[in-house]
């Protein structure tokens, strides 16, 4: 396994960041585990979750959800064998979360509260990265620090990132971060992929510049990135969502994945190895619904694309055309 840096923090997370939103919903307690075991086992020290995920219809029963269930799971993972300690954790705080007024948001009283069901359900004395899930631009930034700050001093949260923040939200989180002696934001969690970068805009160059590491979400395109026309074509069934977006993307996907072959790799882990080129990006989010697909992304560490490589990858999928403003004035 390989390490970097979190963002400009000395702490050291693995290259790949074990994603939980699957687990409860899609894939079993039994099967979450056997993931977990196995990152665990080939050096994956960071997993990503969040109090939100876990909503689970029963069979029959469209009533019932489930909220923080992805939690409970991973605390009873936790909960054996000293393992709390080998891992970085890192879980999230905004969604509604219950009936009342104040159960959403970053308001100081929803961070306090969120953040204690959450170590409950965790069963753990602290939360490594506590991340806002998306910007809350009603909430005043010294309401946000003022209970952050507190967490961090009770010792309930070690370091702090962001989730669907625009550029201009990081630098304005970091300045009143700065006006109070904290260390503000650690890590920027944003929906990124070779099909999906206008995070290039003003994201990356804002995490460049306050040293913020970029954790990618939905590195694979939900799947559309992981050789979906070659399943396509091989009869494997796509939801009509998926299928739609195959067709959108058709003449891409098939020049990707023509690719991908020429190189002798997946096309999955092609799309996770553009993403580690990137100096910003700490560790991509790996969402596996079993062991062998986690197991599988493994590879991705050790792939080293060529500029010819990288610039065939470029005009299949174009960016925005570079950093804001260049990319759209003179």
């Amino acid at each position: 396994m390989k390490y970097t840096s979190l963002g400009r923090t000395g702490l050291q997370v693995s290259r790949l960041c074990l994603g939980t939103v699957n687990f409860g919903p899609q894939t079993s307690g039994a099967d979450s585990v056997a993931i977990m075991d196995s990152a665990l086992g080939n050096g994956i020290n960071f997993i990503d979750t969040a109090n939100a995920y876990g909503v689970y219809t029963a069979p029959g029963d469209t009533s019932h959800l489930h909220l923080g269930l992805t939690e409970e799971i991973i605390g009873r993972w936790l909960a054996q064998d000293g393992r709390r300690d080998q891992v970085v954790l890192a879980t999230k705080v905004f969604v509604k979360m219950g009936e009342g007024v104040n159960e959403r948001g970053l308001s100081a009283y929803h961070i306090r509260k969120a953040c204690e069901e959450s170590l409950r359900r965790l069963q753990t004395d602290h939360i490594d990265l506590y991340q806002m899930h998306h910007v809350e631009r009603s909430t005043p930034w010294e309401e946000i620090w003022q209970a952050m700050e507190q967490l961090v001093r009770e010792g309930k949260v070690i370091y702090v990132g962001s989730s669907n923040f625009a550029g201009w939200d990081i630098a304005t989180a970091q300045c009143a971060a700065r006006e109070r002696r904290f260390m503000g934001i650690v890590s920027e969690q944003s929906h990124y992929s070779l099909a999906a970068r206008t995070v290039e805009l003003e994201v990356i160059p804002a995490c460049r510049h306050y040293g913020v590491g970029l954790i990618p979400y939905s590195p694979l395109a939900g799947g559309l990135l992981g050789g979906a026309l070659r399943k396509a074509n091989a009869g494997r069934r796509a939801g009509e969502s998926q299928s739609m977006r195959i067709e959108r993307y058709r003449p891409q996907l098939e020049a990707y994945e023509t690719l991908c072959q020429e190189l002798g790799e997946s096309p999955s882990n092609i799309g996770l190895a553009w993403l580690l080129h990137n100096p910003v990006v700490t560790a991509p989010i790996i969402g596996p619904r079993t062991v062998e697909q986690m197991t599988s992304n493994l590879r991705a560490l050790d792939i080293s694309l060529s500029d010819e490589t990288m610039r065939r990858l470029n005009e299949i999928w174009p960016g925005p055309g570079g950093e804001a403003p260049t990319a759209y004035a003179w």
